[in-house]
């Protein structure tokens, strides 16, 4: 990995190059998850230029670099004013943090409510099932049980009722997002607020997927529910720059809505002979880069750019909705009201982990979600205003993979495999199980090249596993619908483990 001598410039370059392009294209407007692409010409050059420009200034200190601690309170401005908050509004005193993205603005807020209750010794949070799996991850790490709430099979969104049931003394936090990743809804955000205020307890809006949207798609006409700092009883909420801000990864804000809120977010440490340690979110050393792109991003589109971004994907948004609506044997999960489109089958022939790959294979990326509870697997569609120049096109290629999956059939699981699934423990799920059962499913990891470049993949990966020199590139098979059927087919704790081992398999050095 590190040369003797050293590269050139260009070698790297070229070397980054050659392993990006074994990547989902982030750009063009076919991939719908994980990356947000506003298609606006010159945007990249600067935030790239903004980032560089800060990439070496600590957000340690910020009294030695007070452009960072300028920016930051920009974002947070910003973020205030735009969810509820800011002077004359409901919020007049909101504060706020910038973080690294939303599992961690989650994390600081389950950490901010735990620790303002140090009286209560066995804490607990409330939060709808659609609640972002980083609300699992926040209770799991700072050792704070999660009472789970079922949602509704048809509106996709928890009672009130059920909220309120499960609220006790414990509790600490009550969580909803606005909308909920899953299905794109807007949980009843002021209805499950009051219960929170009811029982004296903090309510977070978790708003980081869609909640810097639904205020221009209100403006646009779309009628979006109250659900930010304008709402009684809302305490606290999130929203990530690095999604519908459009803002390169990664940055979020977290909003209070006063100083006695946030004070417990903070950690503070003198006690060892070193410089005082204060840290307001989970890190110490953070790069201004992040946040300078942000900056930069928010200051170039600006209110009417962010404005034509929303328009645009709600035009997307609606257009795809009706290509769903066009095909027969398939059924949306919900009626979209934000930037989600999630559909289902209701064909019993249909297989839906099928259809996934055919779109796949016609360049169009979706996300597969799997079966919980009484909802049946769907895919997920997250739609970015770089879809709309695309959505003509996606009509005629759903109908076209839908046909072409109908032709392949459904996946058959071997019934020995389909009882294991269904019949292990997690505990049961070796290192050693997994990576056979990995192999078997043709999963794993290329084999290492030499530092001249030479070196053969491993031929179960096929034409996907590609490497550069002295490197070990992971790979997935082409078809994925015969590993999500088995996922699909096993309990959620197994699902789980074998995720876990399998990413291991995958996160292994390059020797």
């Amino acid at each position: 990995m590190i040369d003797e001598k050293g590269l050139g410039a260009d070698e790297v370059l070229a070397e980054i190059r050659a392993l990006r392009a074994l990547d989902r294209p982030t750009h063009g407007g076919r991939l719908f998850a994980y990356v947000y692409d506003p298609a606006v010409p010159g945007l990249d050059e600067l935030t790239a230029a903004a980032h560089a420009q800060s990439a070496h200034v600590n957000g340690l200190d910020p009294t030695a670099f007070p452009s960072l601690l300028a920016m930051e309170n920009a974002l947070v401005a910003a973020a205030a004013r735009l969810l509820g908050g800011g002077p004359g509004s409901a919020a007049p005193d909101v504060v706020g943090s910038v973080t690294s993205g939303g599992t961690e603005s989650l994390i600081l807020a389950v950490k901010a409510a735990r620790d303002a209750r140090p009286e209560i010794t066995a804490p607990r949070i409330v939060v709808p099932a659609s609640g972002h799996a980083a609300f699992a991850k926040a209770a799991h790490l700072l050792r704070v049980t999660l009472d789970t709430v079922p949602v509704d099979p048809v509106t996709l969104r928890p009672t009130v009722a059920d909220v309120a049931a499960a609220v006790r003394p414990e509790t600490v936090l009550v969580a909803c997002s606005a909308p909920s990743y899953a299905h794109g809804v807007v949980d009843p955000v002021a209805e499950i607020a009051a219960v929170a205020a009811a029982a004296g307890t903090r309510c977070h809006v978790d708003a980081c997927f869609g909640g810097w949207t639904l205020p221009y798609l209100r403006r646009l006409g779309v009628p979006v529910p109250p659900f930010d700092l304008s709402v009684d009883g809302v305490t606290s909420i999130s929203v990530d720059l690095h999604k519908y801000a459009y803002a390169p990864k990664g940055v979020s804000v977290l909003l209070h809505r006063d100083a006695s809120l946030r004070a417990a977010q903070y950690f503070g440490y003198a006690d060892w002979p070193g410089y005082t340690m204060v840290n307001p979110v989970l890190a110490s050393t953070r790069s201004g880069g992040p946040i300078a792109a942000a900056y930069a991003t928010l200051r170039h589109l600006g209110d009417a750019g962010y404005l034509r971004l929303a328009a645009a994907t709600r035009d997307a948004v609606t257009a795809l909705a009706g290509a769903v609506r066009a095909v027969d044997g398939l059924r949306l999960m919900a009626e979209p009201e934000s930037t989600v489109v999630c559909f289902t089958t209701t064909d019993p022939d249909l297989d839906l982990f099928v259809l996934v790959d055919e779109l796949t294979a016609r360049g169009w990326h979706t996300q597969p979600q799997l079966r919980y509870a009484d909802l049946p697997p769907s895919v997920h569609l997250t739609v970015t205003a770089s879809v709309a120049p695309r959505v003509a096109e996606f009509g005629p290629a759903l109908a076209d993979a839908v046909a072409a999956a109908r032709a392949a059939g459904l996946v058959r699981l071997p019934a020995e495999l389909r009882a294991l699934a269904t019949s292990l423990t997690p505990d049961a799920l070796t290192p050693e199980t997994v990576a056979a059962l990995a192999a078997g499913l043709g999963l794993g990891a290329a084999t290492p090249t030499s530092g001249s470049g030479a070196g053969t993949p491993d031929p179960r990966l096929g034409a996907a596993a590609a490497s550069g020199p002295g490197e070990a590139v992971a790979a997935t098979p082409e078809r994925m619908a015969v590993v999500n059927t088995l996922l699909d087919a096993a309990p959620p704790a197994v699902r789980e483990r074998l995720l876990v081992e399998f990413v291991s398999l995958l996160q292994r050095p390059a020797w």
